[in-house]
């Protein structure tokens, strides 16, 4: 099989001054794309601001022979993601990837949450893959091809204790790149997202050396880039990847059961457990896919 090439492909990557941004950069920087390595160079709680992380990485990518440029706007605001598709523009006149990996964290118990710790994670993660997305959207459609690769989470998918912000953003993701992928498919726009798992600034306090040790972000890249390429084959998947480990995520709808026209509390209670089976469970592709099977049962 050929070697999969990013030659004359322009990649926006977020957040990558570090961790899995960083790896994800170098990746498609060593297969041939021109690179925007955006950072905003705050602290893991979205706090100050460097270019020196952006930097790092832009030297790394040019020591290596590759072509790079450096963007320190925050994807928080719609004028920051607009800039950091123009600092593509400009440096290399094209956008074809857009792989959004910024991201904070404010965590706390859902009782002791402000209404800013909630606001700051949405703006960057939701908001902030919006922003991007959103400005690069447009240049995707008229030259008729486009890679999005959205970064979620198995916090959003699956719930975890203090997160009710970052699991809310990141399961919203997943709808956005739903929505996005159907939009997309007409002009070969395909949008994926990964819930990865891998060494961070984020997981560095939660998981110990010795699982971290086998969670190196460059376990996770491979798969961005193969979901960033040409030869990427689905849109609107979500894959879970962490220590070299590779799954597909779904949501899945169980086959159900019908009541009769007027039907009871206690005709709900009788019957739960046909109501939440999932043996036969399916997946859809869309809204149309969902809804035909509902009123194909009614």
């Amino acid at each position: 099989m050929a070697d999969i090439t990013f030659q004359d492909r322009v990649a926006i990557v977020t957040g990558a001054g570090g961790g899995l941004g960083r790896s994800h950069a170098l990746l498609l920087a060593g297969r041939g794309a021109k690179v925007v390595v955006n950072d905003l160079g705050g602290s893991v709680d979205g706090s100050g601001g460097s270019h020196s992380a952006a930097d790092a990485v832009v030297d790394e990518i040019r020591a290596a022979g590759g072509e790079a440029v450096a963007s320190y706007d925050s994807v928080a605001s719609a004028e920051g993601g607009a800039a950091i598709v123009r600092a593509a523009l400009e440096a290399f006149g094209r956008v074809d990837i857009v792989v959004n990996n910024a991201g904070i964290l404010r965590d706390a118990s859902f009782h002791k949450m402000t209404l800013e710790q909630w606001d700051a994670v949405l703006a960057v993660h939701l908001a902030g893959t919006m922003h991007v997305s959103h400005a690069a959207w447009p240049h995707l459609r008229e030259q008729g091809y486009g890679r999005i690769v959205n970064t979620t989470s198995v916090a959003g998918l699956f719930g975890n204790f203090g997160q009710a912000n970052y699991g809310a953003a990141k399961m919203g993701i997943v709808g956005l790149t739903k929505v996005l992928a159907i939009e997309g498919a007409k002009k070969n726009i395909k949008v994926n997202a990964i819930a990865p798992i891998a060494r961070s600034r984020m997981t560095e306090a939660l998981l110990p050396e010795a699982i971290l040790a086998k969670l190196e972000p460059e376990r996770v890249s491979p798969v961005v880039a193969y979901l960033a390429s040409e030869r990427c084959p689905v849109s609107g998947q979500v894959l879970s990847a962490g220590g070299g480990y590779v799954s597909r995520i779904e949501t899945l709808e169980g086959p159900g059961t019908v009541f009769d026209a007027a039907f009871s509390i206690e005709d709900v209670a009788e019957r739960w457990d046909a109501i939440t089976t999932l043996d036969g469970a399916q997946s859809y592709s869309g809204t149309d896919q969902a809804l035909a099977k509902v009123l194909g049962k009614l």
